[in-house]
């Protein structure tokens, strides 16, 4: 299982990259494999400002729709048009081509609530 150690995790299994106050967004390894085949993912709130833990989209598998929750509050200042025509790049390159969503983060104190590489081993049991 891939879980880079340059990234932060949400127990919600999003992952975060963290470029000055900009954070790009997708969910881990692990829970492209729990969902299964990725058929779709939906992002309606592109331009909204949201808080941490808000509901921003959702992803669609063969077999169960979950959504997706806001790791660090801010502006989803762009979305990855590229998932519209191939979400399964989230399936074969989740931390890569598979990215979601980007955040102007608006309280950076925030980044220091995500988890480390570590705790998100420890947290999935890997």
């Amino acid at each position: 299982m891939n879980i880079p150690s340059d990234l932060k995790y949400t127990k919600d299994h999003e992952w975060v990259r963290i470029d000055g106050d900009i954070a790009t967004v997708g969910i881990t390894d692990f829970a492209q494999g729990e969902l299964g085949d990725i058929v779709y993912v939906e992002v309606e709130t592109l331009d909204e400002t949201m808080e941490k833990d808000g509901v921003f989209g959702s992803v669609e598998a063969v077999k169960t729709v979950s959504d997706l929750f806001l790791p660090l509050g801010g502006e989803i200042i762009e979305f990855n048009e590229g998932l519209e025509d191939e979400p399964e790049k989230v399936n074969t390159d989740p931390y890569g081509e598979g990215w979601m969503i980007k955040v102007k983060i608006s309280d950076s104190a925030e980044i220091e609530e995500l988890l480390s590489n570590e705790d998100y081993k420890a947290l999935i049991g890997a």
